[in-house]
C-alpha cells in the first residue's frame, strides 16, 4: 500500500498543472527521461477531437518503446457537450484544450492542434470539408509532419462510415494526404524555406472493438502492450485511465486497467508492417548518418552508473553527453534530445526556477515588478546563474537556498489566444503559420534565466506566474493575463425585439489600469436600429467600473441587425475567466456585440422553474422575454408549491448528472397530472439514473438531425402546441445553429404525439425530435431539440416553439 501511495505521489508530481505547485522531475522520472536519449524513433497519432486519442497507446509508446509521442487533434472539441458548465462553442474548447495538456502531461505525449474548428456533429466527411477548408487544415498537417518528421503516423478511424461521424473520416482521409503530400517537394513549397520533405515509413488505422463495431481481426498487425512501468509505477491500463479522465467537461472518467492488452493495426500506406510498428526503421543514433557510437556508448555507461538516490552524481557525464550530441549537425532528433538532455541535467542539479508577479492581470503597455526565484537542491551540483533578460548576474547558487532578483517587465501585447485574435469562421480559426500546430500561445510574458551547471550554459525560459495561497488548495500557480486597459460586459449578447418595443441594455465598463480613464462610448450599428442615447462619456477610477445603459429598438422590424460599441471609436472587448479545479485558469477577451432580431410572439409565461443538468444558458435567454425563472433542486421540488409555476423545465442530461432523478421525476409525474406542464431536454441514453423518462414508456437513442437547416415536416399541423399562443410555420425553423437536435427518442409508447419530423440529407424522416403527451390535467413534454443552442443564440422562431411547449393550453 505505502509503494503503491509512493509511486501516485511521484507520477502526481510530475503532471500536475500550472494551478498547482511547481515540481522538478523526481529520479524515477528522471531514469526514465534518460533511458529515453538513447531511442530516436517518432509516432503521431492523428484524429479529430479531444478524447479522440488512444491514451493507452500513446503512455506505451513514450514510456516503453520511449518514442517521442504526439497527438494532432484537428479541432479543440468546440462543438460538443459540457457537462461541468454552461460554457459552449469556442469557451468549450477552451477547457477542452487544458484537459488535453493535462492528458498529455500524465502520459507523457505531446500535444499539437490545426485550425479546423469543431463545428458540431457531421455525419459526413464531405459536409465537413466544406466548413473546414480542406486544403488549409492539409497544409497544416503538412507543416506539422515535415517539421516532427514521424517515422510512423496513426489514425485512430478508418476514412469511411466504419469511422463514425464525418468528422472522423475527415480525419483519416487528411492523415492519409498529408502523409503523401509531406514527401511531395511540389506540395507547399513555401515551407521548404524552413523545412523539408518528409515521407514516414508507413501509416496505420489503430483499429478498435467498441460501439458495437469489431474492426479488428487476426490477420491485423499486433502489437502486445506490456502492463507494468517500475518507474511510473502504473501499468499503461491505469496511466492511460488517469489520461483520460482530464477530459471531464465529457464525463469521460475512466476505470483503469491491469494486465496485458493488445493492439491492432490495419495498414493503410507506406511499407506494410508483420511484427512490429516500427519495422524497418532505425531508431537508434546510427540514422543521424554520423560517427555516433560515442555517444551511445555514453549513454550506455550514464544508464549503468545513474543513482536513484542521487541523481547529482551523473551531472558530469550527462554534461560530456551533451558536448558530444552538440558537436552533430543540426537535425530534429540531435536537437530535440539536446533539449531533453538539458532538461535532464537541470533536474539531476535539483534546480527549480519561478517567475512570480504580484497579481493576476495586467494591462497592454503597463510595467510591472517580478520576483524571480531560483534554488539549487543538489548542495553539490556547481551552479551560476549568469543573467536573467540580458541583465548580468554572475553569482553562484547555494545548495537549498532559494535566491530572489527583482526584475521588471512591460505588458507589450494581449495574452489572447493566438487563434481568437482574429474573427473565425463557422469552420476554421484565422491563424499564421508561424502558430501552425501550437496548443497555447507561445509568446505570453516569460523570463530567460542563463546558467551554468559543471561549466555548461543552458537556457530556461519559465513563464511569469501569479501565486497565492488558498485556505482549501495550498499553494496555486496560475498564468498572469494581460487584457487592454479598458474591458466590459454586455447585459445581453442578443435582443429579441417586438415590433414597437424597445429594451434596455447595460455595458459594464471596467476600468483593469492603474490610472483614471475617460472617454467615450458609441455605437457601430446596421440600418433600421435606433439607439439612445448614441454617445455616452465617461470617467472610471483606477480599478473600478461603471454601468452604462443606452435604450435599443427596431422599428423597422429588421429580422437581423448588429451592434457593435465602441469605446473611443475603437472595438470593446470583455474579460472572461474559466474556473475549473482540474486545469489552470483560462482568461480570454471576447469581443463585445449585440445582435438584434426581429421577435413576433404571444408570451403567456410570467413564471418558470427550472432545474439544471449539466448546465445550460436556457433560464438567461427566458429571462431576456420577461419570463422570472426559479432554479429547484430535489429538496426544493420537494418542499416547494409547484403550482405557482407555468412550467417547469429539466435542464439537459439532468437524467445523466442527477444522482436521484427517479426520485424527484414522480414528483413532477405529479404535477403534471395535477394539471402542470413539465418539459424534459435532451439525455444521452447512458449512465442514467432513472428508466421512467416520462410518463408513458421510451427510449433515447443516438439519432440527431445535425443539418442546423434541415427540412422540417409537420407530421400534424393542427397539433395545439404549433398553434398555441403562436402559429409556428416553416420560418420559425430558419436561422437555427449548429444543429436541430440530438438523441432523438424511439420505441415511442402511442400516448405521445410526434408532430415535427426531419431528417438529414439523404436519410429518413425522423420523428422522435418531439414528443408531446396529456397525462391527467397537465401536459409532458420531451424535447430533444437543440434548445440550448439555439436560445442562447436569440434564434426567433425555436423561442417561439419553446414559449408554445411550455404553455398551458385547453387542449394540450
Amino acid at each position: 500500500m505505502i509503494q503503491r501511495f509512493l509511486g501516485f505521489l511521484i507520477l502526481l508530481l510530475t503532471f500536475l498543472s500550472a494551478a498547482t505547485a511547481q515540481q522538478s522531475y523526481s529520479s524515477s522520472n528522471i531514469k526514465l527521461k534518460i533511458d529515453k536519449l538513447g531511442t530516436l524513433g517518432t509516432a503521431l497519432y492523428f484524429a479529430a477531437h479531444p478524447d479522440d486519442e488512444n491514451t493507452r497507446l500513446i503512455a506505451y509508446l513514450a514510456n516503453d518503446r520511449k518514442y517521442r509521442t504526439a497527438y494532432l487533434s484537428l479541432t479543440r472539441g468546440d462543438g460538443g457537450q459540457n457537462l461541468l458548465g454552461t460554457e459552449q462553442g469556442i469557451e468549450l474548447g477552451l477547457i477542452r484544450t487544458q484537459e488535453l495538456l493535462a492528458a498529455r502531461a500524465i502520459d507523457k505525449g505531446e500535444q499539437f492542434f490545426s485550425a479546423a474548428y469543431d463545428f458540431g456533429f457531421s455525419k459526413t466527411h464531405d459536409e465537413t470539408f466544406t466548413f473546414w477548408k480542406k486544403d488549409d487544415i492539409l497544409r497544416e498537417a503538412v507543416y506539422l509532419i515535415r517539421k516532427l518528421q514521424p517515422d510512423v503516423i496513426i489514425n485512430r478511424f478508418p476514412p469511411d462510415r466504419r469511422g463514425g461521424h464525418g468528422h472522423h473520416q475527415a480525419s483519416a482521409i487528411l492523415a492519409k494526404e498529408a502523409y503523401e503530400a509531406a514527401a511531395d517537394p511540389n506540395k507547399y513549397p513555401e515551407q521548404l524555406k524552413e523545412l523539408k520533405p518528409w515521407k514516414a515509413k508507413r501509416i496505420v488505422w489503430n483499429t478498435a472493438n467498441f460501439g458495437g463495431m469489431n474492426n479488428t481481426s487476426d490477420d491485423q498487425l499486433k502489437v502486445v502492450l506490456s502492463d507494468y512501468n517500475p518507474l511510473m509505477g502504473y501499468s499503461y491500463g491505469e496511466v492511460s485511465a488517469m489520461s483520460r479522465s482530464q477530459h471531464k467537461s465529457q464525463g469521460f472518467g475512466a476505470a483503469p486497467n491491469r494486465g496485458q492488452t493488445t493492439e491492432f493495426f490495419d495498414h493503410v500506406a507506406g511499407e506494410k508492417a508483420t511484427q512490429d510498428l516500427f519495422e524497418g526503421v532505425n531508431t537508434t543514433w546510427e540514422r543521424l548518418g554520423e560517427p555516433t557510437k560515442n555517444i551511445e556508448q555514453k549513454i550506455q555507461d550514464i544508464q549503468k552508473k545513474y543513482n536513484i538516490n542521487h541523481p547529482e552524481n551523473s551531472i558530469k557525464e550527462l554534461v560530456e553527453l551533451h558536448g558530444l550530441m552538440k558537436a552533430l549537425k543540426p537535425s530534429v532528433y540531435r536537437d530535440q534530445k539536446l533539449k531533453d538532455l538539458e532538461d535532464i541535467i537541470l533536474s539531476c542539479a535539483g534546480i527549480v526556477v519561478e517567475s512570480i508577479a504580484s497579481q493576476p492581470n495586467y494591462v497592454i503597455g503597463q510595467s510591472f515588478n517580478v520576483t524571480n526565484e531560483i534554488i539549487k537542491r543538489a548542495s553539490e551540483s556547481d551552479v551560476k546563474l549568469i543573467s536573467i533578460d540580458g541583465k548580468s548576474i554572475n553569482e553562484s547558487i547555494p545548495g537549498n537556498e532559494t535566491k530572489k532578483y527583482p526584475s521588471q517587465k512591460s505588458a507589450d501585447h494581449w495574452t489572447q489566444p493566438y487563434w481568437l485574435e482574429k474573427p473565425n469562421s463557422l469552420g476554421k480559426f484565422d491563424i499564421e503559420e508561424k502558430n501552425f500546430g501550437y496548443p497555447e500561445n507561445t509568446d505570453n510574458p516569460s523570463t530567460k534565466f542563463v546558467l551554468t551547471v559543471d561549466g555548461l550554459q543552458l537556457e530556461v525560459e519559465k513563464p511569469v506566474e501569479f501565486r497565492f495561497v488558498d485556505p482549501v488548495d495550498g499553494e496555486v500557480y496560475q498564468p498572469i493575463s494581460v487584457s487592454p486597459a479598458l474591458t466590459a460586459s454586455i447585459s445581453s449578447s442578443q435582443a429579441l425585439l417586438k415590433t414597437g418595443d424597445k429594451k434596455t441594455i447595460s455595458l459594464t465598463i471596467k476600468n483593469n489600469s492603474n490610472n483614471i480613464q475617460t472617454g467615450e462610448l458609441t455605437f457601430n450599428q446596421s440600418d433600421g436600429l435606433q439607439i439612445s442615447p448614441n454617445k455616452i462619456e465617461f470617467e472610471i477610477p483606477a480599478g473600478q467600473s461603471v454601468l452604462k445603459s443606452f435604450e435599443i429598438s427596431n422599428p423597422k422590424n429588421t429580422e437581423s441587425s448588429d451592434v457593435e460599441p465602441l469605446i473611443n471609436g475603437n472595438p470593446v472587448y470583455g474579460f472572461k475567466k474559466i474556473a475549473y479545479q482540474h486545469i489552470p485558469d483560462i482568461t480570454w477577451f471576447p469581443p463585445v456585440n449585440l445582435k438584434v432580431k426581429a421577435l413576433e410572439i404571444n408570451n403567456p409565461l410570467k413564471k418558470i422553474g427550472y432545474i439544471h443538468g449539466a448546465g445550460d444558458l436556457i433560464p438567461t435567454a427566458l429571462e431576456n422575454i420577461g419570463v422570472q425563472v426559479d432554479l429547484l433542486n430535489s429538496n426544493l421540488l420537494a418542499s416547494t408549491n409547484l403550482n405557482q409555476y407555468d412550467a417547469i423545465i429539466i435542464g439537459i442530461r439532468a437524467y445523466n448528472v442527477s444522482p436521484n432523478a427517479n426520485q424527484w421525476l414522480p414528483i413532477l409525474f405529479n404535477y403534471v397530472e395535477q394539471g402542470g406542464t413539465v418539459l424534459a431536454q435532451y439525455n444521452v441514453n447512458s449512465r442514467m439514473s432513472t428508466d421512467k423518462l416520462g410518463p408513458y414508456p421510451f427510449e433515447i437513442n443516438r439519432d440527431r438531425v445535425t443539418e442546423e437547416d434541415a427540412e422540417v415536416t409537420f407530421t400534424d399541423p393542427t397539433d395545439p402546441v404549433l398553434n398555441y399562443p403562436n402559429k409556428i410555420t416553416e420560418k420559425d425553423f430558419e436561422g437555427w445553429v449548429q444543429e436541430r437536435g440530438l438523441y432523438f427518442a424511439t420505441n415511442i409508447a402511442p400516448e405521445y404525439r410526434t408532430p415535427l419530423s426531419f431528417a438529414d440529407k439523404d436519410e429518413e424522416q425522423n420523428k422522435g425530435s418531439l414528443l408531446v403527451a396529456n397525462y391527467g390535467k397537465g401536459k409532458f413534454v420531451y424535447a430533444p431539440l437543440a434548445f440550448f443552442r439555439q436560445l442562447p443564440a436569440g434564434v426567433p422562431g425555436a423561442t417561439r416553439l419553446f414559449v408554445n411547449l411550455l404553455a398551458k393550453n385547453e387542449k394540450n
